[in-house]
């Protein structure tokens, strides 16, 4: 079975290759012949990361190539269709939608999250690509409310989760050797972090370096920025933690999808910016204290029966230390176990869909 996979791999984002990772690891479950392009920002990267072929994102001729003898094209998962973080990306996505379209592939959008969809011309262009493909999974119920939004009503669309929590949990050497690379003490407790950069910046950093100086004297936990975005997410660890006035490991490698989840499963709480940090802590059993700076954010801690700290914009240190500390002094996890394995049945449920769909069976 031959398929394209169209999304933002490549780019070194912790996040997204784990959504490869896990969703070509779930479709080789499903099809044993399964014959994989990915459009990427740098083939050779993933090429090498995920043991796939892969073909630049800028090299149209050679990605309609790969798409006229492909049996499907997977557009997903992640937010791609959505114009809040980029204008452009949008109209990216849908052209390769549409290419496939044209040359009359199967087309199915894989636990994306849809939207924000912002502007007449992308509410039109959506409402007219969107509502030709085969099927949609979307990985949250604001997703389902967004196509709704958009007038999208006539392929299927099934709700599942995001692909990632198909990820079976990895056990915790890699991680303990990482840090003690890192010069910790892996005897002690640890809150990990993982931060992005994004609006009101400045106010959130000064707020949370704040509230680690206050768990760090309060719990003698080792604060620990995981990066998830590589080099990015360094970058903003290490100007958080120039705010601070305790000590603190800023973990500044690049690592595997297995190897963070490891890292991640090493905590005993994490504070995520991240949503596919937040995710590694469900799948790892961590309990998280997450902090909104995108609708998916809320989507996801929803879907667990939790609810977010507050947002970048107005999120404060008492409330970052009041609920870390609860989180420390709770059980192991405090998350609904259930839905989370629930969600991890509604993932793999994606690739059992996407190979159905390839081989003429729904």
């Amino acid at each position: 079975m031959k398929i394209v996979v169209s999304g933002y791999y490549g780019s070194k984002n912790g996040g997204d290759e784990a959504m490869l990772a896990s969703m070509l690891q779930v479709l080789r479950e499903e099809v044993s012949d399964l014959n994989a392009t990915v459009i990427s920002l740098n083939p050779e990267y993933t090429k090498r990361r995920h043991n796939v072929d892969a073909v630049p994102r800028s090299d149209i001729s050679t990605i309609i190539k790969r798409i006229r003898a492909a049996d499907l094209l997977i557009s997903g998962g992640g937010s791609l269709l959505q114009n809040v973080t980029s204008g452009r990306s949008l109209y990216y996505y849908l052209t390769i939608i549409f290419l496939a379209l044209v040359f009359g592939r199967k087309v199915m959008l894989y636990a994306q999250g849809i939207g924000p969809i912002r502007g007449a011309v992308a509410h039109k262009l959506m409402n007219l690509i969107i509502n030709r493909v085969d099927l949609i999974t979307v990985r949250d119920y604001g997703s389902l409310e967004e196509l709704t939004r958009l007038q999208i009503t006539r392929p299927k669309i099934i709700c599942t989760a995001d692909p990632v929590l198909a990820i079976k949990p990895v056990p915790l050497d890699s991680g303990k050797k990482i840090l003690a690379r890192h010069a910790t003490d892996c005897a002690g407790k640890f809150i990990g972090v993982a931060i992005r950069h994004w609006l009101d910046w400045e106010n959130f950093s000064r707020e949370l370096a704040a509230a680690l100086d206050r768990l760090a004297d309060a719990t003698a936990a080792q604060i620990v920025f995981i990066p998830m975005k590589f080099p990015e997410d360094i970058r903003a660890a290490k100007e958080t933690a120039a705010l601070m006035q305790r000590a603190c490991v800023v973990l500044d490698e690049e690592f595997s999808t297995r190897e963070i989840l490891s890292l991640v499963g090493c905590m005993d709480v994490l504070i995520g910016v991240r949503l596919h940090a937040l995710i590694f802590a469900g799948v790892m059993n961590v309990p998280m204290a997450g902090i909104s700076y995108d609708p998916k954010i809320e989507r996801f801690l929803d879907s667990i029966g939790e609810k977010p700290l507050g947002s970048l914009r107005d999120v404060t240190a008492d409330k970052i230390f009041d609920a870390t500390l609860a989180k420390l002094s709770a059980p192991k996890n405090s998350c609904d176990t259930a839905l989370l394995k629930e969600l991890g049945d509604l993932a793999r449920l994606n690739a059992k869909l996407a190979v159905e769909l390839a081989e003429g069976k729904s």
